[in-house]
């Protein structure tokens, strides 16, 4: 496998996870597959920029969307950096490439209404009820993504301290503080999970109903059905709440950079793309606030 070392060097090197791992490697192979018919040519580290030209034109041909060939794009961007720093290549073919344009995604969070309607109607009488519950609560109350919910391990989540360790990308583990609510509703999920004699004796915090291990498709089936039940907004996934989360946290005057730590980004870009749906919360306490504004 000629992307092997590259591969491994994403794994214990940079800590990627196997999903995303898994997404490089086919990127690769495809790019790789494209020279070998379209050019005669099998090896990936002396071609040249037209011929990266040529993929992308038939990428978009195929009406391939701009974002995943950027996405694709940029799996070979990180290869050339890899085989720079590795000093099998003196120049990168894609070193003066630009992106192509994307229209900007606005998503739109939820409201607090369309929250506290979802949570009044699960019924947190049942195993699934109080479970379904604390996985909405949690989403919202603590902004994790959709794969680090599914991987929280029963000894990762501390109700005497009251904090969450989850474990992001990359490996990094990060401490969430539990507000009052979801601790009780965790609790009452955890009397219920260990009351029923029908579950196995499973390390991770949320379980099916046969006791199985959550997945991605059943955490999105999951808040989907809920909010598209309060909700007449087109996209309703774990993203969203995540994106509800930072929104609702920054309209009510919290901080850039703690917000960022609480999602567990790496930079400040990250997390100022939540920050345009704020603007007309901001300005709202600007005109109310500001000296000159009232004495009109």
């Amino acid at each position: 496998m000629p992307f092997s070392a590259f591969l491994d060097y994403l794994e214990l090197e940079k800590k990627y996870s196997v999903h995303t791992i898994t997404a490089y490697k086919a990127d690769l192979c495809e790019f790789q597959s494209f020279i070998e018919n379209t050019f005669e040519q099998k090896s990936v580290e002396e071609v040249n920029y037209p011929q990266i030209r040529s993929w992308i034109v038939e990428l978009s041909e195929a009406r391939i969307s701009n974002r995943t060939i950027n996405r694709k794009i940029s799996s070979l961007k990180a290869y050339y950096r890899f085989l720079l720093k590795t000093e099998q290549i003196e120049l990168s073919p894609l070193t003066k490439h630009k992106a192509l344009k994307t229209p900007k995604k606005i998503q739109i969070p939820f409201s607090e209404d369309e929250i506290v309607r979802v949570l009044e109607r699960i019924d947190d009488s049942t195993f699934e009820g109080i479970r379904d519950r604390l996985i909405v609560e949690l989403f919202y109350s603590t902004g994790i993504r959709r794969i680090e919910l599914i991987n929280i391990k029963l000894p990762d989540l501390d109700l005497e301290k009251g904090v969450l360790k989850v474990l992001g990308k990359r490996n990094k583990e990060r401490y969430i503080p539990l507000i009052s609510s979801v601790k009780e509703t965790a609790a009452k999920y955890l009397e219920f999970r260990s009351e029923d004699g029908g579950l196995p004796n499973s390390g991770y915090l949320f379980l099916t109903s046969r006791g199985d291990k959550i997945y991605e498709s059943f955490v999105y089936r999951l808040i989907n059905n809920y909010f598209s039940e309060v909700s007449g907004k087109l996209k309703k996934s774990p993203h969203i709440l995540r994106h509800s989360f930072a929104t609702h946290l920054l309209n009510q005057g919290a901080n850039l950079n703690a917000v960022k730590e609480l999602l567990g980004h790496s930079s400040l870009a990250a997390t100022q793309v939540y920050t345009h749906n704020s603007i007309a919360e901001l300005s709202k306490i600007h005109q109310n606030a500001h000296p000159r504004n009232n004495k009109n």
